[in-house]
């Protein structure tokens, strides 16, 4: 059956060939750095009398036959760098000596193989015959903050959906969340997902216009990328080097799969639904269970076009979700007190979203010295999105988005020489519309708490959302690295650079349809007001530029001597976005700016927001060094102390930059209706009296056809934007320890990070003295809604401004899966303080604020939904018969939450932002476990059934507070209590998956 949501209007998905042909004939895709994919095997080659002069060293990768090769230098080091991650035999002779060993090498590991010649030759297999048994190579002496996800963790560790970027959430000071409405988000420590980028085979996937970190994760249900091509992957949370670019917390670098010299393939089914799952609490209390689904299945296949030379590997997935939700009116107004036609839209519902993917990989090498990877992506997915909370379907978005990647890649190695460059290409693309797309939309309100504007209750009707977002283009990346200086211990030193041209547009009509403001406790048959958008004549609301983007750095690792290693770094970032820097207001709003009588004297320069296409100028200052240290206590690689210090640079997103554009252009008017129980001034042309008629968009456009300025929503930015960033500080110490005759790895860090310059939108207007508040004395309370640009309407002025700051403790212990064992651990825990000058910037990227004229002199406050503890505990064992138990439990202390208080306060007309931790609740806690039944049957092809319980103790994990402490003299009693259905965590499901492979 056809999905309900793809419809003729947004392009159905391509066939895989078309889509892959298109990526691959292309051969180009986006782009970042050759970030830390392939792997170094370092060390010192010594035979009885000595270090090893002249040696050679050759690694042979099993599964492939790829070769690289080098010599020891004069004191007997050496260094094989841009191996592709995988098990390898590493072969050394020198001075009539050999010796051989099989080890794994990890996506980005810096790994120290000390190799002692011995006399006998070791007994060299065939690749073709040998058995491999690999031991995995612990990187220790590196100042990074990192931990691996292995293979083996992807495959057996539950998760609710398949994102791979899920795991992550298994290191300290990284948090994957899935919202209750199944959307997903990514972050570390006290930022928002904002600052959070992945890089894919080295090449980054920054969202240059949206939010989300990168491309397809702004408030998505979908998976970035196949998961079932996802080989490992590497997090960072702090002290990386200067190669990482556009991020200013998490970089998480992934490895995809490759054809080797055996065909393989697999294919995979997930199936749950609503009777598979125990009843949400919303459904408890309504009607019952509504229906709900979770499909997903796939296939990948791999193998060598020519032996040894020419391999393959393509994957397909496909999602079906259909997720459960809750309408619940807002501040505690009853269903009773509803309209009739609403009160059936109240309640437990659900929403659609459909997903494919697809991935293909061809690797060529000629030879020793040459590698060359093509790579193609396509990405397509529908939503139904935002009928939750206030929201009710027929208010909610239909969202479609699409993406197109591709990645041409060629290394080459010489010696102590690498060079590793890619040409990349990518098209993204982001289409929310209202599910309902003809009439008008109806918002209820209660003026109760907030005469003014009043705080909403329940929307339906035809939504607002109507957009089109997205980002072209391509880049050109290139990394040297070269191993051979040996001045005062070893070097290894790279250097790169970064050159991208990305057409980036942002179309935004806002509000698409017309919107009538209702007081749910008053008149019902006139509304309060009404808020509608109309283009203005000669005007364009797509804002379409193209974004230059330069980077280069250069990075020294230093080992010093064999218990002393130095990184040394240091990057330089650059951006040039034409539709910012040349931007100019047209004449006649600029003029009404700097007649406004109200600014003459206001707390800012309103020439510090007028661009006149040359006052503009692109941020150069963006030098970001970065410097870590690693110290082995005892030449072991068991006890060694590591730190760091550096700065990180991240961007400004395209969809706030483009909105001084884009309000000029698609403006959004509001006007009031005069009725005896919300009077407005009759003298002012934007207060009428209510007239039916105006229902119909066609009687709403000539009230502003005379001026279409007037009422519209003017935002301008300020001329001397920066770029935020972060900058970040640890010390910490990895030990591994014997316990049992079994080595655990352990690692412990402080960590400080202070985030600067995030944007922030607040209100311009001003009252006629230029005072922001009412009454100049007073700190809150009196903004100035009612006072427009002459002529024009509201203004919203943009700068600099969003902090945090965050101190962290980050511990975590594994003992790591190995065959041999048929065991592992994890545990990871984190202390967070973190703090903010805005609240709710964290955790939801909030990046307005009306209650105050700036953040000037706001205090800091604990940051809303970041949890001071948080500890996750995964767990892999293989049992008997073939069948692998797992398991992941979440534990997390209550979070802070966003609270304004009106009631505690020195006066009537002083309110403040008065954050709170709800009373009697444990915080979050979620134990998943799952068991997967392998039957092999025969030396080729194997089944496994698996089955997965979430939240295997029907915990909930409430949501829905009431957050309002209360007016002037009237307190609210039931402040901090729970106020509806809402948990952040699904109810205890039952998840079942089969699969094969061969």
């Amino acid at each position: 059956m056809k999905h309900p949501i793809r419809s003729s209007r947004f392009p159905q998905p391509r066939v895989l060939a078309c889509a892959l042909a298109s990526c691959l004939a292309f051969a180009a895709a986006p782009a970042a750095f050759a970030q830390g994919t392939a792997a170094t095997v370092r060390g010192q080659v010594t035979t009885g009398s000595g270090p090893a002069a002249s040696a050679e060293i050759v690694a042979t990768n099993i599964a492939t036959g790829l070769v690289r090769r080098v010599q020891s230098n004069a004191n007997g080091t050496y260094s094989l760098a841009g191996l592709p991650p995988g098990t390898y035999r590493v072969d050394v002779s020198g001075d009539g000596a050999t010796s051989s060993k099989t080890v794994v090498l990890q996506v980005g590991q810096v790994a120290t193989l000390n190799v002692p010649l011995e006399s006998a030759a070791p007994d060299v297999a065939s690749m073709d015959t040998v058995t491999v048994t690999a031991d995995a190579l612990v990187e220790t002496k590196t100042s990074e903050i990192a931990t691996y996800i292995t293979q083996k963790q992807i495959d057996a560790i539950p998760q609710t959906n398949r994102n791979f970027l899920a795991f992550a959430d298994t290191v300290p000071g990284v948090v994957f969340s899935q919202n209750s409405d199944g959307t997903t988000k990514l972050r570390g420590g006290g930022q928002n997902s904002n600052g959070v980028n992945v890089y894919i085979d080295g090449v980054g996937q920054k969202n240059y216009v949206l939010k989300g970190g990168i491309t397809g994760q702004d408030g998505s249900r979908g998976n970035p990328f196949p998961q079932s091509a996802i080989a490992e992957y590497k997090v960072i949370t702090q002290n990386y080097k200067a190669e990482y670019d556009q991020l200013s917390s998490a970089a998480i670098t992934a490895l995809t799969k490759s054809g080797s010299n055996e065909w393989h393939g697999d294919a995979f089914f997930d199936y749950t639904d609503q009777d598979w799952r125990a009843t949400r609490p919303a459904e408890a209390a309504g009607a019952g269970k509504v229906d709900t689904q979770d499909k997903q299945y796939g296939a990948s296949i791999g193998g060598p076009l020519i032996k040894d030379k020419l391999f393959i590997f393509a994957s397909y997935e496909y999602k079906n979700i259909i997720t459960p939700a809750e309408v619940t009116p807002g501040e505690n107004v009853p269903i009773s007190a509803l309209p009739p036609e609403a009160q059936d839209l109240v309640g437990a519902t659900s929403t659609p979203f459909e997903e494919d993917l697809y991935f293909a990989k061809l690797t060529w090498t000629p030879d020793d010295k040459n590698l060359f990877e093509l790579t193609g992506r396509y990405r397509v997915e529908d939503d139904v999105q935002g009928n939750t909370g206030v929201n009710t379907t027929p208010f909610a978005s239909a969202k479609h988005q699409e993406e197109t990647r591709g990645d041409l890649r060629w290394q080459y190695t010489s010696g102590d020489w690498l060079n590793d460059a890619h040409l990349t290409f990518e098209d993204s693309v982001y289409e929310p519309r209202p599910a309902q797309l003809s009439g008008y939309g109806i918002r209820l309100l209660d003026y109760t708490v907030d005469q003014g504007n009043g705080r909403s209750v329940l929307n339906y009707g035809a939504g607002p959302n109507y957009q089109r977002k997205g980002q072209k283009g391509w880049g050109l990346q290139d990394d040297v690295t070269y191993s051979g200086f040996t001045w005062a211990g070893n070097h290894t030193i790279k250097a790169g650079f970064k050159y991208k041209e990305i057409d980036i547009n942002a179309l935004e009509q806002q509000p698409y349809s017309p919107q009538f403001f209702y007081d749910v406790y008053g008149d019902l048959s006139t509304p309060t007001r009404v808020e509608f958008g109309v283009p203005v004549p000669g005007t364009n609301p797509n804002v379409v530029t193209t974004s230059k983007q330069f980077g280069i750095y250069v990075q020294d690792d230093w080992e010093v001597n064999a218990k002393l290693t130095l990184n040394l770094g240091i990057r330089w970032d650059y951006e040039k976005v034409p539709s910012y820097l040349d931007f100019q207001p047209r004449p006649e709003l600029a003029a009404a700016l700097r007649n406004w009588a109200n600014l003459n004297n206001a707390d800012y320069d309103i020439e510090d927001y007028i661009g006149n296409g040359s006052n503009r100028k692109a941020f150069k200052d963006a030098f970001q060094p970065r410097l870590g240290f690693s110290y082995d206590l005892f030449e072991d690689q068991r006890h060694v102390i590591f730190g760091g210090a550096g700065r990180s640079y991240d961007r400004n997103l395209f969809d706030y930059l483009a909105l001084e554009r884009s309000k000029g252009s698609y403006p959004s008017y509001r006007f009031n209706f005069n009725s005896p129980e919300h009077p407005c001034d009759t003298t002012q042309a934007t207060c009428l009296e209510w007239n039916p008629a105006y229902y119909n968009p066609a009687n709403l456009a000539p009230l502003v056809a005379a001026n279409p300025s007037l009422g519209g929503e003017i935002n301008l930015m300020n001329n001397d934007l920066k770029t935020p960033y972060s900058d970040q500080f640890s010390l910490g110490m990895r030990n591994t320890v014997t316990l049992f005759g079994i080595d655990w790895n352990t690692s412990a860090t402080l960590s400080h990070v202070l985030s600067h310059d995030g944007i922030l939108f607040t209100l311009g207007n001003r009252w006629p003295g230029g005072n922001f508040h009412q009454n100049p004395n007073w700190t809150w309370g009196g903004q100035p809604w009612g006072q427009p640009i002459p002529g024009f309407g509201t203004l919203i002025i943009a700068d600099n401004g969003i902090e945090t700051r965050t101190n962290s403790v980050l511990l975590s212990l594994e003992k790591p899966y190995t065959e041999d064992s048929g065991w592992g651990v994890t545990a990871s825990y984190t202390y967070t303080d973190a703090k903010e000058n805005r609240l709710n910037a964290a955790i939801n990227d909030e990046h307005y604020l009306f209650d105050v004229a700036n953040l000037d002199n706001q205090p800091f406050y604990r940051s809303v939904g970041i949890p001071r503890h948080r500890l996750v505990l995964t767990g892999i064992v293989d049992g008997p018969w073939d069948v692998t138990y797992s398991a992941k439990a979440t534990f997390a202390s209550p979070t802070t939450k966003d609270a304004t208080n009106c009631y505690d306060a020195p006066s009537d007309n002083y309110c403040f932002f008065d954050p709170y931790i709800p009373e009697g609740t444990f915080g979050t806690k979620q134990i998943d476990i799952a068991a997967t039944k392998y039957w092999h049957v025969d030396d080729r092809i194997s089944l496994r059934f698996r089955a997965d319980v979430l939240n295997l103790f029907n915990t909930y994990n409430w949501n829905d507070y009431d957050n309002w402490r209360g007016g002037p003299g009237n307190a609210n009693a039931n402040f901090g209590q729970r106020n509806g259905f809402g948990i952040t965590t699904p109810t205890r499901t039952f998840k079942l998956s089969v699969g094969a492979s061969f």
